[in-house]
């Protein structure tokens, strides 16, 4: 994780300005992979840990830029503090039980308080309230898609642009 961390790093200290366009891209994916191998590697350090003690804890992640949209994707990713967040904050502001508008806003107002619980920051916010409108996006498209059943070829594209999108917000 730190090895690929430090493309990123060095582009920061670079410059952005300075950076050419495939660099960007491909320090952004470095960037993309730290976080996932930061956060992966602490969760199955502490399923080994909890082995260790006796404990059999949940699983945290399973394989997140696979996903082949955003309601899969945070399925996949921290499933723990997604599962929390669910219980403790979107079930209570009336999850999707209070009509569709509800639905999107209790939505939104659960991925922005997922935003400042990684970080009392305005990049936070934007970064949980890009979440939250993808998410909403992502309901409002099955609901009025006339076709459940997915393609080879539209799952690979749904995943790539799903994957981009994950990447562009790890920017905030």
């Amino acid at each position: 994780a730190n090895q690929l961390g430090n493309l990123w790093s060095t582009l920061s200290t670079i410059g952005y300005e300075s950076v050419s366009t495939p660099l960007a891209w491909l320090g952004l994916i470095a960037y993309t992979f730290q976080i996932y191998f930061d956060f992966y590697g602490y969760s199955l350090m502490a399923l080994g840990l909890g082995k260790i003690l006796g404990f059999d804890l949940p699983e945290n992640f399973n394989h997140p830029y696979i996903s082949r949209s955003m309601t899969e994707f945070w399925r996949r990713w921290h499933i723990t503090l997604g599962s929390w967040f669910r219980e403790y904050v979107y079930i209570p502001l009336g999850g999707n039980r209070k009509g569709t508008v509800r639905r999107y806003i209790n939505l939104l107002a659960t991925m922005i308080l997922g935003g400042l619980w990684h970080g009392a920051n305005y990049t936070f916010v934007v970064w949980g309230a890009l979440h939250g409108v993808a998410l909403c996006i992502h309901k409002l498209f099955m609901k009025f898609r006339k076709s459940k059943k997915s393609t080879l070829i539209g799952s690979v594209i749904a995943g790539i642009i799903t994957y981009i999108f994950v990447c562009v917000c790890w920017v905030f």
